[in-house]
């Protein structure tokens, strides 16, 4: 048995993400492509941290399109380790997990709802349970109507229901990852470490890096459940820890990253049917490399033609063409980002920015994107944020 899945009675608890407002780029995938409106001078950039020094919640800065500069970070509300951020695609409202093993005397995480004001700060808006301890991911469906959660502690995933006004409802449903994999200190039991909605809204695929597995889930937009597919997913290598996934911009690749042994797995995936087969899986690391180093987050540019990894220990960016014809991956090559531990990162939507969050160096570096080559060069913008792993954009 992989997983267990039940749905979820009514809690007594109360009270991806590129999101150009106004216009038709929406979701929490960073290879939308804006279809209409006009691109704005800059964009805001919420910057989601680890509140265990001297972070106090979520940070806002501003990003000059023109220029690459950042502004000093302000910060937008305070909130107790909000790790993983999310936008939703219609409304002004931001999303984010709280990354902590209880909440309100329970064996959970938690996630909160706020209201993204004119000036960039945040309101609070709504909170609820995860389902599970340390929550670690958030992303919402096409429709905006629910948001996802994987909870990394707790080896769950949950679905939250919203509100018309983007409030969160109580858990519609959660399902208890079981199981584990080779490696006897990450993989005892399961770790969910990240769900997204594939393209056709169908679909939820679940990257659990505790037992190497990639679950699909059947998800009903109309009802918030998410029942397990079958087959119920893909493997990838035994200890290699599959944690984030990214759609390529055609719907037809996933490109999973896989923690503990540095690779990108590339995917097919088979919309009608549900089904993951392998394509390929290659090092982000070059081939000289002896240190140790775990990877973070995947993202595919908006043009399709380029795969980024993040890499913390060996501190930089794997950067990856991908062939037209077949969507496999050519190392391109390696850049430095310019601090240690980079976690997440940020593509804007125009695709000519690359924002990595330096987690134990405190800072976000922007590099400018090469739009034939996808090399990233430093723009020699430079900014200190306390404890920064999460990155998204919105239109001011």
């Amino acid at each position: 048995m992989w997983i267990k899945a039940y749905l979820c009675l009514p809690a007594v608890v109360g009270t991806f993400g590129v999101v150009l407002m106004g216009t038709a780029l929406v979701g929490s995938q960073p290879s939308d492509k804006p279809q209409r409106g006009k691109m704005p001078a800059e964009l805001l950039v919420y910057v989601g941290t680890y509140t265990k020094g001297e972070s106090r919640g979520i940070y806002v800065l501003r990003l000059d399109l023109q220029t690459g500069r950042l502004s000093e970070p302000e910060l937008a509300v305070e909130v107790g380790n909000p790790s993983f951020l999310a936008v939703h695609p219609s409304k002004r409202v931001l999303y984010a997990v709280s990354e902590t093993s209880e909440s309100r005397g329970r064996p959970s995480g938690s996630v909160s709802a706020f209201v993204i004001r004119d000036d960039g700060s945040l309101r609070p808006l709504s909170e609820q349970s995860s389902g599970g301890a340390g929550p670690c991911y958030v992303a919402l469906d096409g429709t905006g109507s629910h948001v996802l959660v994987a909870n990394y502690g707790g080896g769950s995933v949950t679905v939250l229901p919203i509100e018309e006004d983007g409030r969160l409802k109580p858990a519609s449903a959660v399902v208890q990852h079981e199981g584990s994999s080779v490696d006897p200190k990450r993989q005892q039991e399961p770790h969910a470490h990240s769900i997204n909605p594939d393209p056709s809204d169908r679909f939820a695929l679940a990257a659990d890096l505790g037992i190497d597995r990639v679950l699909v889930y059947r998800f009903n937009a109309q009802t918030g459940t998410i029942v397990p597919h079958e087959p119920a997913g893909a493997r990838v290598a035994p200890g290699a820890g599959p944690r984030h996934l990214a759609f390529h911009p055609n719907g037809r690749i996933a490109y999973v990253i896989n923690e503990l042994r540095s690779t990108v797995t590339a995917f097919t995936w088979v919309a009608a049917r549900g089904t993951l087969e392998e394509l390929q899986t290659i090092s982000t690391l070059p081939a000289d490399f002896t240190g140790s180093s775990y990877t973070a987050d995947v993202q595919v540019h908006p043009s399709g033609r380029f795969v980024y990894g993040s890499n913390r220990g060996h501190d930089s960016m794997t950067i990856f063409a991908v062939d037209e014809a077949s969507s496999r991956l050519s190392l391109v090559g390696h850049q430095s980002t310019g601090g240690k531990t980079p976690r997440h990162f940020g593509i804007d939507p125009t695709g000519s920015y690359l924002l990595a969050a330096n987690q134990d160096s405190h800072s976000i570096v922007v590099f400018r994107i090469d739009q034939s080559s996808g090399q990233l060069t430093p723009t020699g913008a430079r900014i200190e944020v306390p404890s920064p792993v999460c990155v998204r954009f919105v239109e001011p």
